[in-house]
């Protein structure tokens, strides 16, 4: 099961990487792809071997720390100039991605880590709503803020944030309501 999920992680990046240069729309996907589906399924594939960062950097792979790393590197991101960078830069759009995907296994590591069940939901469900405000504010906004031009640059962003809404809010939310689930469960069968 490890390996198949391994094996999903690694087919998804290349597969989301493609859209990131289709504007402000192809780069969330691209971007989604990486810190909220295929990271997931690669630290769950790592999981427990010398790979995963959860058992290499234990200090820095803590729940709430991975989580904070996670939101610095994606707010930074969306932050118009670095933004407009990554879009006219190949190596920095490179450095983006990468970093996206860094943050995601970080963060997805730390909260699968077994010794860390209570404060991975926790994590979670504060990257769900960071998530969800980024792409909000994003979809929401009254004019474009990327360098997109053309007339459907405002179009573009808006759905755009709605991408990031949906699917950064729903799988950070998805996970933390799963691992609750096993918390609570565990715990039951502990005092049964």
């Amino acid at each position: 099961m490890r390996r198949g999920s391994l094996i999903a992680g690694l087919v998804l990046l290349p597969l989301g990487w493609a859209f990131s240069g289709w504007g402000m729309t192809g780069h969330m996907v691209a971007h989604m792809i990486a810190v909220a589906v295929a990271a997931p399924f690669l630290a769950f594939g790592v999981q427990g071997t010398r790979l995963d960062p959860a058992e290499r950097w234990p200090r820095l792979a803590t729940p709430l720390i991975a989580a904070l790393v996670e939101a610095v590197i994606v707010w930074g991101w969306h932050v118009p100039a670095l933004r407009r960078l990554a879009d006219h830069t190949p190596l920095w759009l490179a450095v983006e991605q990468v970093s996206f995907l860094a943050a995601g296994l970080l963060l997805w590591s730390a909260v699968l880590a077994p010794r860390h069940r209570a404060a991975g939901i926790a994590a979670l469900l504060i990257t769900s709503m960071h998530m969800t405000l980024l792409g909000a504010l994003i979809g929401l906004a009254p004019r474009p803020l990327y360098s997109h031009h053309g007339a459907g640059a405002l179009e573009d962003q808006q759905l755009a944030g709605v991408i990031m809404l949906l699917v950064g809010g729903i799988a950070y939310l998805c996970g933390g309501l799963a691992m609750l689930g096993r918390l609570l469960k565990g715990h039951e069968e502990v005092h049964a």
